[in-house]
């Protein structure tokens, strides 16, 4: 049972902060707490009563209060990110004890154990916007999807972005050999194909390769590995609490990792080709694709076949047009000499995805990034 008495939550800005300070006598209690704390990467404070030194209640980014505890802090400093924590379902009096000492929430074990180390979680790794999430698509084969998804991180990464690069496509032969780092030492999807619940942000990026002034999650050179929805919820919460931008490289076959994937988007981008083939296939994508994914926008490529534009192509899809993706020569010879796609902030290709994240962000997301390239909604 968890109940709220007011406020929205634990308030937490930038940045990785202390664990949360507990509150209690009880051994048992404060043996489920440490432990709770354990579990969401947190190292607390204990004490038996309000602490004697100055601004550590303050200073605390929650404070967790035992039943036991609660006369004691009577006098304790209002503040927001107070909980009272106890076992009891049926004790009359913890609502009259939760608004003297001005708690936000009443929590009773085990029941809110989940949403309780969630909370700790945050407050420790210091939870702000979570990261723009872009997920890119090809509408058929070869449509050049993780070439844009490669670029768009590595632009995202030169301005100043915190970023994060996963490839959530394990036939696509590994998104870090776009980036020259497929030797690179660091952990790959098999590595977190057995998770559940929750990871830590700050862990997951620390684990990951360091390619190019971003992080990559990318595939092993074994065996297929197959990421469970849950593996996949986890990974993506845990790189979106860390803020910035988020870029997936995404499969056109949707199963349901990729589904759970899609659902953690702001935006997808489906790039097409201008040529009928390519259209027809793209609109089985965007179907499939559509069902969970709310807002799903074209990026066309030519060279166009005869009659087809931009704007027909998104016309045809029915989708929101973000832009055609420029031709940049040179760019497969760069990318054998090690070089990755993006990485010349003057070509097309940059400038293309460096205008796409200056709209983003100036619309305070993903909702106005439209016409990249003169375009628009059809």
């Amino acid at each position: 049972m968890a109940g709220a008495l007011g406020g929205e939550g634990v308030a937490a800005g930038g940045g990785r902060r202390g664990g949360p300070l507990i509150v209690t006598e009880d051994a048992e209690l404060l043996d489920d707490l440490l432990r709770l704390c354990a579990a969401a990467g947190a190292e607390p404070e204990v004490h038996h009563g309000p602490p004697g030194r100055r601004g550590a209640w303050e200073r605390a980014p929650m404070v967790l209060v035992g039943d036991d505890a609660a006369g004691r802090c009577r006098g304790a400093g209002r503040r927001r990110g107070v909980m009272l924590v106890g076992r009891d379902q049926d004790d009359p009096d913890v609502w009259r004890r939760a608004v003297e000492i001005g708690a936000e929430y009443v929590l009773r074990l085990p029941d809110s154990e989940g949403w309780l180390v969630d909370q700790i979680a945050n407050a420790a790794e210091g939870v702000g916007r979570p990261a723009l999430t872009v997920g890119v698509l090809g509408g058929r084969g070869g449509s050049g999807a993780s070439t844009l998804a490669c670029a768009l991180a590595v632009t995202a990464a030169r301005t100043g972005r915190r970023t994060m690069l996963i490839d959530a496509d394990p036939l696509g032969g590994g998104i870090d050999v776009l980036l020259g780092g497929e030797r690179t030492d660091g952990m790959r999807w098999p590595d977190f194909a057995q998770s559940k619940g929750r990871l830590g942000g700050g862990a997951l990026e620390d684990s990951l390769p360091a390619l190019h002034g971003l992080r990559v999650l990318s595939w092993g050179r074994d065996d297929e590995v197959v990421v469970p929805p849950q593996a996949m919820r986890a990974v993506l919460a845990a790189a979106r609490r860390l803020g910035g931008a988020v870029v997936v490289d995404l499969p056109r076959r949707v199963d349901e990792g990729v589904a759970e994937a899609l659902a953690q988007l702001d935006l997808g981008l489906l790039v097409v080709p201008g040529e009928l083939r390519a259209v027809a296939a793209a609109k089985r994508v965007a179907s499939t694709a559509g069902i969970v994914l709310d807002d799903l926008r074209v990026v066309t490529r030519g060279p166009y076949a005869a009659g087809l534009d931009e704007g027909w192509v998104a016309q045809a899809l029915g989708l929101p047009s973000v832009g055609e993706l420029p031709l940049e020569s040179g760019l497969l010879a760069s990318q054998d000499s090690g070089t990755p796609p993006g990485a010349d902030a003057r070509g097309p290709l940059a400038r293309f995805c460096a205008a796409f994240w200056e709209q983003a962000e100036a619309a305070g997301g993903a909702s106005s990034a439209t016409g990249l390239s003169g375009g628009g909604t059809p």
